[in-house]
């Protein structure tokens, strides 16, 4: 099978989507999921735009990644400007990221109006760039923005661009269809005139979805002789989205023959999908191809009675290659599958210990039905699962918790002054523990009161850390009645974990996650030493 190389821009071009910020924290988490997954590059931002993506450099220089390489982003050099004098192009390099994908303009209007620069002063950006960070032993792509619209306006100038990229070393020429208005048949025929022009390159695609034809892009583009695809997990992307990465790379895969994360990663494609959907709070739509709910659900009637007999009739694909269920909407008969595969992934046999793995899976379902999800949430899913065997064992009972949060306006309206007071009495077996904690917030006082509760019986729990905590409301249309959702997401020196709570109540859907992460990280720990 041929490789098609995959090239994720979530953490950069995705963040560009309206309603999108990403923590440190969320970065990390997804790049490392796009690594297990078998991402070929991960684009983590822009290390000279904000304090932000210069820490989430630093820090990946101390993550092992199993197959995919971190890729910075940045642009040319500037104008009147030598690459070696380029602040832009220093931080590139200094930032540590083995592969720079640089942007560069081939459209002579953009050059010319936007750049203000003239057109061989362009050229010269763009070659002496490459040249650069190439003799700095990196690994350089070179997006062509706004190529198609550059291509249709002046060819000659546009080949010119890539041109003095490729005799400058490019290891990849992306071409970018920046303002996502080409159609399929055009994307194709121009990829196919530049593989003409640049024989032996390796060319990229980049596409936008505002025309809604980026995966079909995309495709036309590997079919014209593209190695290359850039996109975002979901789409996600300024304006109407970026190329879904995931659905271009089952495309591939099923109908293709291309190689882009094999047969098995590929069963991972709606856990990731849905995984990186949580963290940036921006649910899956339904309807969504190959990881939505309703991908391969199917009502009651003529296609219900068809399905059973004949599933290719309605199912383009098999569901579960992509890791979805078949579903039946009448009778919501599905899951069996995925349930047993990430409960091995947890460590637990749930057939050969006896489980009554439709009761799991109904309760999963009301669980979901009243706010709950356990697609970032790992911890709470295992203890789930532990309840189920009969192999649960509170660490410790509540006998209750106060909660108080002390503001003296002060200083005025937008002072940040006030500060919360947790008093936590538990049961640790049949001892009775009163403590008092103090954070800036609710969460932080009732996580540092119950630590300094646990912390006799358990000493190992200052080991684990709270790395990130996200409310959610998943029914908004309730105002402030509605049920909140708390995932919590906490480090153990050995990777991450999420847990959920769910409660009309934000404070006891926190200290509902906030146990269930005390308690699956001492099991966890307690798996890890034997």
């Amino acid at each position: 099978m041929t490789k098609v190389f995959t090239y994720d821009c979530t953490l950069r071009d995705g963040e560009q989507c309206e309603g999108v910020s990403l923590s440190l924290e969320d970065k990390l988490l997804i790049a490392r999921r796009l690594d297990e997954f078998g991402i070929d590059f991960i684009e983590g931002g822009f290390p000279a735009s904000n304090p932000k993506d210069i820490a989430f450099f630093k820090a990946v220089q101390h993550m092992r990644f199993e197959h995919a390489q971190i890729a910075a982003f940045g642009s040319t050099c500037r104008k009147g400007v030598a690459p070696q004098d380029d602040q832009g192009l220093r931080d590139l390099l200094e930032c540590g990221a083995p592969v720079v994908t640089i942007v560069g303009k081939t459209w002579d209007k953009q050059v010319l109006l936007a750049l203000q620069a003239e057109l061989d002063e362009n050229l010269r950006m763009i070659g002496e760039s490459v040249a650069y960070l190439k003799a700095a032993g990196r690994r350089v792509v070179f997006d062509a923005e706004h190529f198609f619209d550059g291509y249709a306006s002046d060819p000659a100038y546009a080949l010119a661009c890539v041109r003095a990229a490729h005799e400058a070393g490019a290891d990849s020429i992306d071409l970018c269809e920046t303002n996502g208005g080409a159609l399929p048949f055009e994307v194709e025929r121009i990829v196919a005139e530049v593989a003409a022009a640049l024989p032996g390159q390796a060319l990229g695609i980049h596409c936008h979805n505002d025309s809604g034809c980026a995966v079909a892009n995309s495709l036309a583009a590997v079919r014209a002789g593209a190695t290359q695809v850039q996109g975002t997990v979901n789409g996600l992307g300024e304006r109407v989205g970026n190329t879904d990465l995931l659905t271009v790379i089952a495309d591939l895969e099923l109908k293709m023959g291309r190689h882009a994360v094999g047969e098995r990663n590929l069963r991972q494609l709606t856990e990731v999908s849905h995984f990186v959907a949580e963290v940036a709070g921006m649910p899956v739509s339904a309807h969504h191809p190959y990881t939505g709910r309703s991908a391969f659900a199917h009502k009651g009637g003529l296609h219900a009675s068809a399905i059973a007999r004949f599933p290719e009739a309605y199912e383009h694909a098999k569901p579960q290659a992509v890791g979805n269920d078949a579903r039946m909407v009448v009778s919501e008969l599905a899951g069996k599958a995925s349930l047993l595969q990430k409960a091995a992934a947890l460590g637990f046999d749930l057939e050969a210990e006896g489980a009554d793995i439709q009761a799991i899976l109904d309760d999963i379902k009301q669980r979901e039905a009243r706010g709950f999800t356990y697609e970032m949430a790992d911890g709470s899913l295992a203890l789930l699962l532990m309840r189920h065997l009969g192999q649960y064992q509170p660490a410790f009972t509540l006998e209750s918790f106060r909660v108080i949060v002390d503001d003296h306006e002060d200083r005025g309206a937008l002072a940040k002054d006030a500060a919360s007071e947790a008093t936590i009495k538990i049961h640790v077996g049949d001892q009775r523990f009163v403590a008092t904690g103090e954070g800036a917030g609710p969460v932080g006082a009732l996580d540092t009161a119950l630590r300094m509760a646990i912390s006799d019986a358990y000493p190992q729990v200052a080991q684990l850390e709270l790395a990130d905590y996200k409310v959610r409301l998943p029914d908004e249309s309730q105002g402030t009645d509605a049920l909140t959702r708390v995932t919590i997401t906490t480090a153990d020196g050995q990777g991450t974990f999420g847990t959920v709570g769910v409660s009309e109540n934000v404070l006891e859907a926190s200290w509902n996650a906030l146990v269930e992460s005390i308690e699956y990280g001492l099991l966890r720990m307690e798996r890890q030493n034997g």
